[in-house]
């Protein structure tokens, strides 16, 4: 057995949304610390060719496409994992959409896109595997909020709740599953750059906006949030939970 408490050699994991941006980079992270990956989106090609990647680094790797809004493919999707590796040590609920838009202009179809993404996918995910980590007696749970979960912002209400939502719902299951051995955490990033948002923060103005609310004056990078999912899935972080981890530069310390 390992001495490195960040050691996850052997263990599985679901990572939702694996295929770009920062939940690419967190099965990266996983993977590189041992861990074989379950890669999770709802495109068929993009989750085999990110499969394959990650397999190059010398871990098994299971290409589940899956839309985690409908429960129908989430059962299907444990069963695919609990088939090939015969247990689910770690979750990560990464996947999440927004709408930008005011308040008063809002449809209930972007409500009900982003919240059920954003916090019933969380929900449908966290309920399917911790089925299975009930009978294991073990499991990492880590949730990805957003430091938005925290403070407000203007023209992305349903993002804020389904966030705040995250946060709640994750300290919930904890106090409810640590009888199982269960930990389960949320991360809470703040501006992160990806080749997803690039063209974002190339706005001048908004780039000087974002650094100058930013205590560290910086973009986040997809390295910074990942290290924080390796601690929390590992036994590091073993009497860790219902907490929630800010990786935002300071921005929620104002």
């Amino acid at each position: 057995m390992s001495k490195n408490p960040f050691d996850l050699t052997g263990k599985v994991a679901i990572v939702t949304g694996s295929t770009k941006g920062l939940g690419h980079g967190m099965a990266v992270a996983l993977a590189n610390a041992g861990a074989n990956i379950v890669i999770v989106s709802r495109t068929p090609a993009e989750c085999d060719q990110v499969a394959k990647e990650i397999a190059a680094l010398g871990v098994q790797t299971l290409s589940a496409p899956t839309d985690v809004s409908k429960p129908e493919g989430i059962q299907g999707l444990v069963d695919k994992a609990i088939a090939k590796f015969g247990k689910i040590d770690i979750l990560v609920n990464n996947a999440g959409t927004a709408v930008t838009k005011p308040a008063e202009t809002l449809t209930i179809e972007d409500w009900d896109r982003v919240v059920n993404v954003n916090l019933k996918g969380v929900f449908l995910m966290a309920q399917a595997v911790g089925r299975e980590m009930i009978k294991q007696k073990s499991g990492k749970i880590i949730n990805i909020a957003s430091m938005f979960g925290l403070v407000g912002d203007k023209n992305v209400l349903p993002y804020l709740a389904s966030k705040g939502g995250v946060i709640q719902l994750t300290r919930g299951l904890a106090l409810e599953w640590t009888k199982y051995n269960i930990q389960v955490n949320s991360v809470a990033p703040g501006y992160v750059k990806t080749p997803i948002n690039e063209k974002e923060f190339s706005d001048e103005k908004v780039y000087n906006y974002i650094i100058g609310k930013t205590p560290m004056r910086r973009l986040g990078a997809v390295e910074d949030i990942a290290g924080a999912v390796v601690y929390l899935a590992s036994n590091a972080s073993n009497y860790v939970t219902g907490s929630t981890i800010t990786v935002d530069g300071g921005w929620t310390a104002q």
